[in-house]
């Protein structure tokens, strides 16, 4: 989740420097100056140098030169998001690279990652994308499967939660609070790829947009937990959070997925983690953290495991890295529950400082190579 976001994803705290690669382009297109789009990023502008583009793989250069932390867009007309950026810090420089049929674009700069953006129009003329490895298609087949799985498995368990709150059962209410977001949690990029429904559901206080009403999961965490009191706006509310999460739900199957899409939001998953979950921004009420944390691992390691095959015979050395890494981050989160198949996660704010650096080197040691795996699959 992030704290602000286009239409609105976590205010940073660090900024790590990671690659992010999305997107299916042939190795030599990968090395041509003209399929290269510079952006430059400021606190007031975001100048791009070019306006057009023909279809394939495109790489933005991003340079902040501004003062604020910003993110980066590719967007479709209707502000789907094609590929992303986040949390850029100043002086800072940046690549991604996204596959683009014919059609038209923006690219959006956030400076203070929040509002719509500064935006320029690109277009993308007619041409051609590099055929992709048929392993890549069922790899994207099976994650979508698996995307509509656990949004078909939230709404259950989303229900409990909502009736508790509506019975005004303030204990029953809480102890369902953090089983209905683990779907949410692994697959959520596929969910901020629509733009609109996650601002609804899983914005913080700190991520509204001037004149937002605060709706969704957060809203109703701060309510049981800081405001221990559940009236009948918290009702209303989660009777809102099962109608924004069921449009969800039906939206899932119609999203953009890409071999290279998934690599990318594997590696979101861990921006994620590491710039709201292990600061204890997310679940700053609950402090239920480390079930976020851990169903974004369990997210990224599904994608990671799919596009696995493709990446083993292009990258054995990355595909070694990243099973030690994914390893040794889960042998360090089972450090905080009572057993394997239980997410009774030790509660945040009972996590030392030095245990909380311990999580946050794991998460990076394997952020670092996780930013290299769509470069992989890519190739």
């Amino acid at each position: 989740m992030r704290a602000a976001r286009l239409s609105v994803v976590t205010a940073v705290t660090a900024v790590t420097a990671l690659t992010a690669v999305t997107g299916c382009t042939s190795k030599s297109d990968a090395k041509d100056g003209d399929r290269v789009i510079s952006v430059t990023a400021t606190d007031a502008k975001c100048v791009t140098s070019k306006k057009e583009i023909s279809a394939g793989h495109v790489e933005l250069a991003i340079e902040n030169k501004g003062s604020k932390v910003t993110e980066v867009y590719i967007l479709f007309p209707d502000d789907r998001i094609v590929s992303e950026r986040e949390n850029i810090g100043p002086g800072t420089k940046q690549r991604v690279t996204a596959e683009v049929k014919a059609g038209d674009y923006q690219i959006a700069c956030k400076p203070g990652m929040k509002g719509t953006g500064i935006r320029q129009d690109l277009k993308v003329t007619g041409g051609s994308v590099a055929k992709r490895d048929p392993r890549l298609d069922k790899a994207v087949a099976a994650y979508r499967e698996y995307a509509q799985e656990q949004a078909d498995a939230t709404l259950p368990l989303v229900a409990t939660f909502v009736k508790a709150v509506k019975a005004g059962d303030l204990e029953a209410a809480k102890a369902a609070y953090a089983p209905s977001r683990i779907g949410w949690e692994r697959t959520e990029p596929v969910a901020e790829s629509f733009g609109d429904i996650d601002p609804k559901v899983d914005v913080r206080a700190d991520g509204l947009e001037a004149g937002q009403t605060w709706t969704g999961w957060h809203r109703l965490e701060k309510a049981l937990w800081q405001d221990k009191k559940i009236t009948a706006a918290e009702k209303t509310l989660a009777d809102q959070l099962t109608t924004d999460l069921t449009d969800w739900q039906k939206r899932v199957g119609k999203a953009e997925i890409t071999p290279t899409s998934m690599a990318n939001g594997a590696k979101e998953l861990l921006d994620e983690v590491a710039t709201g979950k292990v600061t204890g921004e997310e679940e700053r009420y609950s402090h239920t953290d480390l079930v976020d944390f851990k169903a974004n691992v369990e997210g990224a390691q599904k994608s990671y495991e799919l596009l696995k095959p493709v990446a083993q015979e292009n990258d054995a050395a990355l595909v070694t890295e990243l099973d030690k890494q994914f390893a040794a981050l889960n042998t360090l989160l089972d450090k905080y529950r009572p057993n394997t198949s239980s997410y009774a996660f030790t509660a945040y704010d009972k996590v030392a400082a030095a245990d909380r650096k311990e999580l946050s080197d794991a998460v990076n040691a394997l952020a670092e190579p996780l930013s290299k795996l769509a470069a992989a699959v890519a190739k």
